[in-house]
């Protein structure tokens, strides 16, 4: 659910290219890059809701996790989802990234 939000919000010109990160807004495959996403997409909305993180946002109560994800922040929030589920491990029900 999190790569349709990406998705929209580049449709909808709320994540735009930077000097850092100039994808292209018909790129799906790659997408924006984490500093892009976080600036733009993630800061903003998790500050209207207290400054929580997204997960927590999402989860007041929490969630156990019996996965752990790490990433590179010039990566791009398609490509990187897109990999996470594809070789998401059976069984697995919570990552933590």
């Amino acid at each position: 659910q999190f790569r349709r939000l990406a998705t929209r919000y580049v449709a909808e010109g709320r994540l735009v290219a930077t000097a850092m990160d100039r994808f292209s807004a018909s790129d799906d495959a790659i997408g924006p890059c984490i500093h892009t996403v976080n600036g733009q997409l993630i800061v903003p909305v998790t500050s209207r809701a207290g400054y929580a993180s997204w997960a927590l946002m999402l989860h007041p109560e929490g969630l156990l996790c019996d996965l752990f994800v790490t990433h590179g922040w010039a990566e791009g929030i398609y490509e990187f989802i897109d990999k996470v589920l594809a070789s998401w491990p059976r069984g697995a029900k919570n990552a933590y990234c």
